[in-house]
């Protein structure tokens, strides 16, 4: 069979729980991330209240009735949360470029594929399914700069890394996508 994406509305991405588990599980398994079951199980937690954001997006990749991947992406808050990254993120890049680059624009909160189903194009689809209706293109996200493929991938896609991080921290970085305003300004990376 030929897989397909789909854009589903929040609650309908739940509706593919047990194997977005099981892609989260396996995508995140390795470094940087080394992530377990039990990961899972809290990720498909916080997805439950996750899918209620303000202008939350959620695509589905399936392969007849196996998930092969997912992406899920919100508007981001004014100001940006203290927890998770988010206090990193502001410190980064200042309360200025925060405000003005990353709130109230488009994050994409988690991108996964099955390991056995990259190179298909499915990561670009389900991460393009997410981001098609960032407001004046304003759509970024987070991911360790430490997952070589993983910032490969993005950069291949036009994405483009905003910050460096500290040498002895988590190794997250801010990416901006490929029509973010902000995406060309000179200083980049801070």
């Amino acid at each position: 069979m030929t897989a397909a994406v789909h854009r589903l509305p929040g609650p309908g991405l739940l509706d593919h729980r047990e194997g977005i588990r099981a892609v989260y599980d396996a995508a995140f398994a390795g470094p940087p991330w080394h992530s377990g079951p039990a990961d899972a199980d809290v990720y498909l937690d916080r997805l439950a209240g996750d899918v209620h954001r303000a202008g939350f997006a959620g695509a589905v990749a399936l392969d007849g009735d196996q998930v092969l991947g997912f992406a899920t992406s919100w508007t981001s808050d004014t100001p940006l949360p203290g927890n998770r990254a988010y206090p990193r993120v502001t410190t980064a890049l200042g309360v200025v470029r925060t405000g003005a680059w990353l709130c109230g624009g488009l994050e994409v909160d988690e991108l996964a594929v099955l390991p056995g189903a990259h190179g298909r194009g499915l990561g670009r689809t389900l991460l393009e399914a997410v981001t098609r209706d960032a407001p004046e293109g304003r759509s970024w996200l987070l991911t360790s700069v430490h997952a070589d493929a993983t910032v490969r991938f993005y950069e291949r896609l036009g994405w483009r890394q905003a910050t460096r991080p500290a040498p002895d921290g988590y190794g997250t970085a801010v990416f901006l996508g490929p029509h973010h305003p902000a995406r060309t300004t000179a200083d980049l990376p801070l």
